[in-house]
This record gives structure tokens, sequence and C-alpha cells, in this order.
């Protein structure tokens, strides 16, 4: 018996031109914490909701570790996430999660993701999140995909707008105690999805899917 014979997702691997995106292993785990500590933002501004960047080197590398656990350990048809090593080159450069909510009905994913900025600027962050949203859309067959960022990120908004996300409603967000913001909600319909020139390939979507309680409809 395999590790994916116990737990299907993690035979799951998604392959655009550049990356290959699977499920965190835990022989991912170093490779992830030295892409984190390689700084992922400007630590003026903080980025996500939950500040972990802001964490000591070591609690950082825990923490990340014990995040990865704890999704696991949640995972169900009626609420999921699942994180995705992004392996560029050999190496794990950064993370694209996939969650959802009461998929069965709801039809609906939210999208996260962090690269460090070593890695920025090459255009791996519109890459990974287009081949995520073709494995949604096409091998889940999700309705709808959801994302944010802070008014302030640029970079991220501009990946948002350039797959056809449209602007889904502001809320009003604190990640530090005094650093308040702007959170922008972005909303993609399948039939707005701006398609790569590329596809993927999908490795191990069956029993994966069957994990998640995701079915397909019928046409």
């Amino acid at each position: 018996m395999e590790l994916q014979d116990i737990w299907p997702l993690f035979g799951l691997e998604i392959t655009t031109p550049r990356l290959i995106l699977r499920p965190v292993q835990d022989a991912d785990l170093p490779g992830l914490a030295r892409a984190a500590l390689d700084g992922v933002h400007d630590p003026a501004v903080m980025p996500f909701d939950v500040p972990w960047t802001d964490a000591s080197p070591t609690e950082l590398a825990q923490n990340l570790a014990a995040f990865q656990w704890s999704l696991r350990n949640r995972v169900s048809p009626a609420d999921w996430t699942v994180s995705f090593g992004v392996h560029f080159e050999g190496r794990v450069v950064g993370a694209q999660d996939l969650s959802a909510r009461d998929f069965a009905n709801r039809r609906s994913v939210e999208t996260g993701s962090w690269l460090p900025q070593s890695a920025h600027g090459r255009g791996l962050g519109t890459e990974m999140r287009a081949g995520l949203l073709l494995f949604a859309f096409d091998v889940l067959d999700a309705d709808f995909a959801e994302s944010g960022a802070k008014s302030w990120n640029d970079a991220s908004l501009a990946v948002s707008r350039k797959l056809g996300y449209q602007p889904n409603g502001v809320t009003r967000v604190a990640p530090r105690p005094g650093e308040v913001t702007d959170e922008q909600h972005m909303r993609l319909g399948k039939a707005s999805f701006v398609r790569p020139d590329w596809s993927v390939s999908v490795r191990g979507a069956e029993p994966a899917l069957a994990q998640l309680g995701v079915r397909m409809r019928e046409k």
C-alpha cells in the first residue's frame, strides 16, 4: 500500500508549462519553509489576513508545518482546503490553495497563494493561478472562483483582472493591530475565464475527487 492509497489527494498532480502543483506532503515542508523565510513581501505591509510572516524564523517554520497538518485534518466533502506546493525548477517555491464549502451545491471555490519575492516578476503567480482555475473549472466542474487581495496589492489584483475576475465587494480588515485597510474581493465565472494558450496535465484526479466528495454533474 502506498501513501496515496491512504490519502488520495497525495496522488493528485497538476502540471503547467513551467510548474508542478501537488498537495503539500511532509517532505515538502522544509523547502516550503525556506521559500517563506526568503521573504514573501515588504515587511512594512501585510498582504495576509493572518500575519503569519511576522513570526520568528523558528516559529514561522513550525507554524507553517502545523497549518499544513491542520488542513488535512479538516478535509471533508462539506468543507475542504487543499494547499498545493508550487514546484519550479526542481524546488518548492510557494503555495497555491484551493478551498470550498458545500461544493456539491455552491459549485464555487476560493483561491489564495504566496510566492517569495525572489520568484516575483516571472509570471509564475499568473501561471499557477491559471493552472488551478483550469483544474477547478474543467475537472472539478466549478461554476465560480473567488479570490481577494488588499486594495494596495496591485500585483495580485492585476493577476485577477488578467484572468477575467470582476470586483465583488470590499470589506475593511485589520491584519495587524492599527493596520487597517480594504480587502478587495474578486469573482470569476466559468464563462468569463480568460484561458491561457496552454493546457494542464492532471494526474490522480479521480481518487482525489472521490475523497473530496466531488461528483460531476450530468450534462
